[in-house]
């Protein structure tokens, strides 16, 4: 059997969508293949506990975000070599993959594969980042992309060679945990919300999102549905800044903000919309994009119709007119059309709903992209 070392900073419980994707990818690998170094993000119980409770070994480094130095180069060789692991997997390619060359005089003669995602497409901006992914890309046998926006990116980044060698591997979706009958009704009733239009956006709360779009948009969305409401679940440093928002647009009462939920929590809290919009846009100059938006692929198993903005990958979780919209991000006007619409009819909200749940069944479970990832890593 093939043994692989992932070499990571994005994992859990350290909180975030990379985390998670590289989490859920691990655990569906075959008993025995894989071996975790990882930073150690905090000390205490929490890690410690979640490390003990995983289906193989993690091997956590002193430091709170590791980076390709000699030291961190050199502990990873040493757990390659004691672990008699064949295969490296970085989950994010930019900057640990650099070590890759190191890590294969080392011992590795499988598999070198990076995961890419959306901060690997703005490094491919920055000149000396350039020439870093370039390195990456010659050091690793394959990268993988999430879509096509950020594979265009990088590709052009790493040259022809690497780019040629570049796969599809987008996160997933566990479909059992996001469906329909989430508890999304005994939700609302809870929040009060049981006889109201909801439009809910999941989602860590910072401007790249758009949940200050959403809440210009009430005014115009409230104009044509009077008792509509937008639940804003997540939390973030953009927090304050949107509540003033809400407050200075006069719809503060048609707001909610949940604040941080537990993991075990967000499947209802999708549920418990009708709508779910996440207007994301692109900042700094593209540096600040949106790599996928697996909030959206979330929202469509759970039966929801979506409206997503056009930020970076966004769109590829998108059917246009078929699971959702997308709409220019940063736009309240665009946001608010297509919101109403759907609030409005029924009858298009349960045909896309039920659209995106096939298309999550069809192309986005976990399974099957770990299975994809399998046989990457055995070559």
């Amino acid at each position: 059997m093939h043994k692989t070392l992932i070499v990571t900073n994005d994992f859990p419980p350290r909180p975030g969508g990379i985390q998670a994707f590289v989490h859920n990818m691990a655990v569906r690998q075959p008993a025995g293949s894989i071996v975790v170094y990882a930073s150690t993000w905090r000390d205490g119980a929490e890690v410690a506990r979640f490390d003990a409770e995983q289906p193989f070994p993690v091997i956590r480094d002193r430091a709170k975000v590791m980076v390709p130095t000699p030291r961190v180069t050199r502990r990873a060789a040493e757990i390659l070599r004691a672990e008699k692991c064949d295969s490296v997997w970085f989950g994010a390619a930019a900057p640990l993959g650099l070590m890759a060359p190191a890590l294969r005089r080392a011992g590795a003669g499988g598999r070198l594969l990076g995961m890419t995602h959306g901060h690997e497409a703005a490094w491919a901006q920055l000149p000396v980042a350039r020439q870093l992914l370039r390195r990456i890309g010659a050091g690793t046998d394959t990268l993988t992309y999430l879509g096509e926006y950020t594979r265009s990116r990088i590709a052009d980044a790493v040259g022809p060679e690497a780019a040629a060698r570049m796969v599809q591997l987008p996160p997933g979706v566990d479909e059992q945990t996001f469906h329909p009958d989430s508890g999304g009704a005994e939700l609302r009733r809870r929040l009060g919300l049981a006889d109201r239009p909801v439009v809910v956006c999941v989602s860590r709360l910072v401007p790249r999102k758009g949940q200050d779009t959403l809440i210009e948009a009430m005014p115009q969305i409230l104009a044509e549905v009077p008792d509509a409401v937008l639940l804003i679940v997540g939390d973030g440093p953009y927090r304050a800044d949107l509540e003033k928002l809400a407050d200075a647009r006069g719809v503060r009462h048609a707001v909610r903000f949940t604040g941080a939920v537990p993991w075990s929590e967000l499947p209802a809290h999708y549920g418990a919309g009708d709508v779910f919009a996440m207007p994301c846009r692109t900042r700094r100059g593209g540096l600040d994009v949106e790599g996928l938006g697996i909030v959206y692929l979330e929202a469509s198993a759970t039966g929801l119709p979506v409206v997503a903005g056009d930020s970076g990958g966004a769109p590829d979780a998108v059917l246009e007119g078929e699971t959702g919209y997308v709409v220019p991000g940063g736009s309240p006007a665009a946001a608010a059309e297509r919101i109403v619409r759907l609030l409005n009819d029924e009858e298009l909200r349960r045909r896309l709903g039920e659209a995106g749940r096939r298309w999550v069944d069809r192309s986005w479970r976990w399974d099957l992209l770990a299975g994809r990832l399998t046989s990457l890593l055995a070559g």
